[in-house]
């Protein structure tokens, strides 16, 4: 086995923080919606930005869409 270099001074990435939806830009009252199509990765979404944020999100079936708001 070859002997393994420790580096020093490497700058690990920055943690990743991406939101597909705008979870972290609302506020309370506010909403937006998604086609029905993804539903199951909104309501995934929801969950996710529900333990990172601390905030409740709500979501609702109409028509066509799914719309989401934050209630708290």
């Amino acid at each position: 086995m070859e002997k393994l270099e420790i580096e020093v001074g490497v700058v690990p990435p920055a943690p990743r923080k991406v939101f597909r939806y705008p979870h972290a830009d609302m506020i309370v009252g506010d909403s937006f919606q998604v086609p029905v199509a993804h539903k199951a990765n909104v309501m995934n979404a929801n969950s996710r930005a529900t333990k990172k944020l601390g905030w409740v999100f709500m979501s609702r079936t109409e028509g066509e869409y799914v719309r989401v708001w934050r209630i708290r």
